[in-house]
């Protein structure tokens, strides 16, 4: 009854001739959102608190509640990076150290809908949820209430110490960040229309290894229901996999945390030295790190723990050893990659058919007059992205969850003269429908219908745990394939197929174990 007054009277309030946009009441407070198009969006909302000041470094705190109505109209700032040119969705806001923010798209008059929740992607050092390749508008035209968020960053969001040891915190910040982000959405999906009971993990990239290492988590169980991963691997840590401690001599993340604060010239490991640390500029803490720095500055890995933290408690191991330890809870899991996808997991040595010892000579035949840069590249990738998402959906299966696998290989059709293959990303405008966004000009109508076909098959599994539905082509489990896909043709075919790359994953597998 206090609520209808207080929205009568904020209705009242307002100007004549003024639009008022969607009010919501949060468990934090009341928000103002935009309606356009038969979508509402509600932009910049906080699901935690300003991660400055003392709480650097700490788990993430919840948001003070606010008595007024929020303007929700504007994204956030995305959290504290160094941008890279090379990344094909730039922040569109200023990044910040206070940066856990979320936003919301839904469908008018939305009642009960599936929720399906957005992981970015950039290496865990760079990206956010402002870049406009993100957009949920589309997805929630699918009937879907949409939600993407900021997570914590490179050193902020991976870091240990030992003064920080000494006050709990294990370094997995970013992760933290994301199962805040998940306890919003179940606290607060029912009063944006959305079903609590109804939640879909997605992420691309690291956000995909994000989803794994959710799905295979403690923390982050119950909090969603399905889950699709993008171009994230399946077994390991894409990036990271150190031990919170290790034996001296033996590489840890409170190694390369004390070696980070000996960089910037803080001595010592106890509170006065955590002081120091959280009264850093936050471009020094940033250090330079960026996707292209990972790949061009080898010194950087010295002073950064990559990824995720094995600390016994958010990160129990790497994804493929829970999965294989039946610890794990089922989801239904839809996964795959790009068939011109990152060679996430390449041979380092040089001779790269080495790596398959006695297997060798199959390899030779198999990988048939490959060499140099593009054989090093095709076993990257076969084992950072093709046989990992292969793997993970043969095991969720083993446990008990319904798994479906696909490869996208469609090129846009401009740019086929361009292109020999999908790259990693490449197939991100197509899911949330801004391809006028990433290749303004360019866009054709078969690429249009590539990406309603996609969308199709994303939101159907976000509503039921399968993504079969009335005009799409059939798509069956892995359980039931073998050796079979969902293929996303070059030439816009969609279908299941056998994978031509079956004998090269089956060679990895037998390299990499079970």
């Amino acid at each position: 009854m206090i609520r209808s007054a207080l929205l009568l009277l904020l209705a009242l309030a307002v100007p004549a001739g003024a639009a008022a946009g969607p009010i919501v009441q949060t468990v934090d407070g009341l928000v103002e959102g935009v309606a356009a198009g038969g979508v509402e969006s509600f932009l910049g909302l906080p699901y935690a608190a300003p991660p400055v000041g003392e709480r650097r470094w700490r788990g993430p705190q919840p948001p003070e509640p606010w008595d007024d109505v929020r303007p929700a109209a504007a994204y956030g700032p995305d959290c504290m990076q160094q941008p890279d040119p090379s990344d094909v969705a730039p922040p569109g806001v200023a990044p910040s150290e206070d940066c856990l923010y979320l936003n919301l798209w839904r469908p008018e008059g939305a009642r009960g809908l599936p929720v399906l929740v957005w992981i970015h992607g950039g290496a865990y050092v760079n990206g956010g949820a402002s870049p406009g390749l993100y957009d949920g508008t589309a997805l929630a035209r699918e009937g879907l209430v949409v939600v993407s968020f900021n997570y914590r960053l490179g050193r902020f969001g991976f870091f240990a110490h030992p003064a920080l040891l000494a006050e709990g915190e294990t370094g997995n910040f970013a992760y933290q960040d994301m199962v805040a982000a998940l306890r919003w959405v179940r606290d607060n999906a029912a009063a944006f229309g959305g079903d609590p009971e109804s939640v879909t993990l997605m992420g691309q990239s690291a956000g995909g290894d994000a989803v794994m290492h959710l799905i295979t988590s403690p923390r982050a169980e119950g909090l969603f229901d399905r889950a699709i991963v993008m171009s994230g691997d399946g077994r390991d840590h894409v990036l990271g996999g150190l031990p919170l401690e290790a034996p001296e001599g033996e590489d840890s993340a409170i190694a390369k945390g004390l070696a980070f604060a000996r960089a910037v010239g803080v001595a010592g490991d106890g509170p006065a030295a955590l002081a120091a640390l959280r009264r850093l500029p936050p471009e020094k803490v940033v250090g330079g790190l960026s996707m292209t720095a990972l790949a061009t500055r080898p010194d950087l890995a010295a002073t950064h723990a990559m990824g995720a933290i094995v600390d016994g408690l958010h990160v129990l191991g790497s994804p493929g050893e829970r999965l294989l330890s039946g610890e794990v809870a089922p989801v239904p899991l839809l996964i795959g990659s790009t068939t011109g996808d990152l060679p996430a997991d390449p041979p380092r040595t040089p001779d790269p058919l080495a790596v398959f010892g006695e297997a060798r000579p199959e390899a030779e035949r198999l990988y048939g007059s490959e060499a140099g840069a593009d054989l090093v590249r095709s076993i990257g990738t076969d084992r950072g992205m093709h046989e990992p998402a292969r793997f993970a959906a043969r095991t969720m299966h083993a446990l008990g969850g319904p798994a479906w696998l696909y490869r996208w290989g469609y090129v846009p059709e401009a740019l086929r003269d361009e292109w020999t293959a999908a790259p990693h990303a490449s197939d991100l405008p197509f899911l949330f429908g801004t391809l006028e966004t990433r290749f303004p000009g360019l866009v054709t109508e078969t690429d249009r219908a590539m990406g309603q076909v996609m969308r199709g098959f994303w939101a159907n599994f976000a509503r039921t745990g399968d993504p079969n539905g009335e005009g799409l082509p059939l798509w069956r489990p892995a359980e039931e394939t073998g050796d079979e896909i969902m293929f996303f043709a070059p030439d816009g075919y969609v279908g299941m197929v056998p994978d031509p790359l079956a004998p090269r994953l089956d060679l990895v597998e037998g390299s990499l174990g079970p």
